[in-house]
């Protein structure tokens, strides 16, 4: 291996070089996510203390369980942590995907649990501007608004752009080692816990499903 690849100051360079396809791929991962609802094993509550206290039990449990697979996928330093970039982020969304559908099961609505609201839940505040369209809060009901596939497409390209960008940055962490990997690990909790917040959010109020002529 050449002295470039394994020398840290050139990492933003072969960076900028891999963020196209990167993108890309980040983008296809994010519609096969969204295009289809894991089952639940999670039974509805039927009163809002205990759905409020399981919901948050998900959101814990899904947050710890995110934090060690990241953490351990980020472990290989330099070059080989290229590789487990995408293999984590998969791996932490399939995480929260199950997280957003066990809160919907919790609340009993599972039915109400399509591809704009778990693109909604999932990267809200990691890609604001792409979903902020998707669910609109007005007064105390949140409108959601089905899309067309093509739109979906535009948005997961949207999405993929956005995340390449930021995980690109922060893959220079994977230069070093351990420290990289509770970083990465640290991250994946507080981000794991904020999808579920949204979830929360989402499906603990009164959601109408605006559809479009």
């Amino acid at each position: 291996m050449s002295k470039t690849s394994r020398n840290p100051d050139n990492l933003p360079a072969l960076a900028g070089q891999a963020e196209g396809g990167f993108a890309a791929k980040v983008s296809e991962a994010v519609l096969d996510l969204v295009s289809s609802r894991p089952e639940s094993a999670r039974q509805a509550s039927t009163l809002p203390s205990e759905a409020a206290r399981a919901a948050q039990s998900v959101a814990q449990q899904a947050a710890q369980k995110a934090a060690l697979a990241a953490g351990s996928l980020a472990l290989p330093p330099g070059p080989l942590g290229w590789l487990t970039i995408l293999p984590e982020l998969l791996t932490v969304w399939r995480i929260q995907r199950q997280a957003v559908a066990d809160i919907a099961a919790i609340y009993g609505r599972t039915a109400d649990l399509g591809r704009e609201q778990m693109l909604y839940c999932m990267f809200r505040h990691t890609a604001a501007q792409a979903v902020r369209d998707l669910a609109v809060r007005v007064g105390e009901r949140m409108v959601v608004q089905p899309v067309a596939a093509k739109v979906m497409q535009q948005i997961s390209r949207v999405v993929g752009v956005k995340l390449s960008e930021s995980l690109v940055r922060k893959s220079i962490s994977r230069w070093v080692p351990l420290a990289g990997a509770a970083a990465v690990s640290a991250y994946a909790f507080y981000d794991t816990q904020r999808v579920a917040r949204t979830a929360i959010e989402l499906f603990e109020g009164e959601q109408i499903i605006e559809l479009k002529p």
